[in-house]
């Protein structure tokens, strides 16, 4: 059995149900698991240095908190960053549609890196993608990013996205990027069984998840929800993004967004839901009575005018609410511990009294974003979970006045590279600095590919 004893945290935030916060803390962690959680010393502390040997890692001057789980990004579009810097949605999308139509394994294999390493880098153990784009002819995408993944040693749910609604059929999409429905349902269907592993404590599971309704049919959302329940897997869509969206649907299909899902049966305990800005209060209430998640992008959808999602009022029916990065070209950075200090400032921007503070983000990135995702063995510091812990450094200069509060000023302070992080109980981020991968290989590959993207030079 391996031992890892973290010593002497300046408090261990455990993000469970009672909200406990343990200064001087320390975790002990066996075979991956947390096994104790404490103040001073674990029981049978003396074998810990005799029989029942412990590795120690010293936690003084961090605070330690659950791994951050990400419940939306799209790792593809980190080659394209700062595009269309002036665009709604729409435009947005229109202009880089016609980009992303050049993705490839070489281009998916960089992108991943950059984005998984990023999002490591800034206290993420779990996290989503939602990768839609299959160009045809170009196998081999999504096996790239979870090897990439596996690399990394980040806890991975990719999403098996699909897009069958062309421009010529009505939708958004130009006709070369999207899919046949009869092939995109093969394909994900085949994701599913080669990858997805339900195993407590699994790194790797699938997710099924058409587009947006300006990009999908009708058959292709009805299908694959039916597809998803006979496999046991999530469900995942954009939904409310921006007012364009709620005219096309309401256009369209005579319904607003959410009555439009609701009606496609895609509400419910198994799926969550990307960005839903634009929600009314019977929306609220239906999101949280159907036990529908909901992935809050306040920055990417700061950066396109989308709005302000109503993540508060959404807490306050008992909706269950995790955080997003969303794609790096709409975000500009995959900084997860970044977007929980933004989500703080956003839900008050309306005024103090209706925000949200420092500890409810943290569980919101944490807790909230575990139960997106249907994981109930990550997002607390509890004996029994899954050992993925973020420790962060709050002993130097950017922490300077902030000790009578070292936990919320890891929200309110940072962002700032976890000193430590382990998944699964293994090390993935030490003194700052990843110890699965090389950061500079990782950002020269980048460089190159996105050089390349740019150049518009096939490969």
């Amino acid at each position: 059995m391996s031992r890892l004893l973290i010593e002497g945290c300046e408090v261990v935030v455990t993000m469970d149900d009672a909200g406990t916060e343990l200064a001087g803390g320390s975790i002990l962690i066996e075979d991956g698991v947390v096994a104790w959680v404490g103040s001073g010393s674990p029981p049978g502390a003396e074998r810990l240095d005799g029989a029942d040997r412990a590795d120690r890692l010293d936690g003084r001057g961090t605070v330690a908190i659950p791994g951050l789980v990400n419940t939306h990004h799209h790792l593809f579009q980190t080659l394209t960053r700062a595009r269309a810097q002036d665009q709604g949605l729409f435009g947005w999308l229109r202009e880089l549609y016609p980009v992303w139509a050049g993705v490839d394994v070489e281009w998916e294999r960089a992108a991943a890196r950059v984005s998984l390493a990023e999002l490591v880098l800034s206290g993420c153990t779990t996290t989503t993608d939602h990768h839609y784009l299959f160009p045809p002819g170009r196998a081999g995408i999504l096996e790239a990013e979870i090897e990439a993944a596996r690399e990394l040693g980040i806890r991975f749910h990719p999403c098996r996205g699909s897009m069958d609604l062309g421009e010529s059929r009505g939708g958004l999409p130009p006709d070369s990027v999207v899919e046949d429905t009869d092939d995109a349902l093969t394909a994900t269907e085949e994701a599913v069984t080669r990858h997805h592993d339900s195993e407590p404590g699994s790194m790797l599971r699938i997710a099924v998840a058409p587009c947006s309704p300006f990009s999908v049919t009708e058959r292709l959302m009805r299908e694959s929800a039916g597809l998803a329940r006979r496999l046991g897997v999530r469900m995942h869509t954009h939904i409310a993004e921006t007012l364009d969206e709620e005219a096309f649907c309401v256009e369209t299909f005579g319904r607003r967004p959410l009555e439009l899902l609701d009606d496609w049966g895609w509400l419910g305990s198994d799926v969550w839901l990307a960005h839903c800005v634009h929600l009314d209060d019977k929306d609220v209430r239906r999101v949280a009575e159907t036990g529908t998640g909901v992935a809050w992008c306040p920055t990417s959808n700061l950066r396109l005018g989308s709005g302000i999602a109503p993540a508060a009022e959404l807490l306050r029916d008992r909706a269950t609410v995790g955080l997003g990065v969303d794609g790096s070209a709409s975000n500009d950075a995959g900084n997860l511990l970044a977007e929980v200090r933004q989500a703080l400032l956003v839900s008050r921007a309306r005024g103090v009294p209706g925000g949200l503070s420092a500890r409810e983000v943290l569980r919101v990135a944490t807790r909230g974003a575990a139960a997106c995702l249907g994981r109930d063995d990550v997002g607390s510091l509890e004996p029994g979970k899954r050992a993925d812990v973020a420790l962060f450094g709050v002993d130097d200069l950017f922490y300077a006045g902030a000790e009578a509060d070292p936990a919320a000023a890891v929200v309110l302070c940072g962002p700032g590279r976890p000193r430590h992080l382990l998944v699964e109980g293994r090390p993935v981020v030490s003194d700052g600095r990843l110890v699965t991968a090389d950061e500079e290989d990782i950002a020269a590959e980048g460089h190159r590919v996105a050089r390349r993207i740019a150049a518009g030079v096939p490969r």
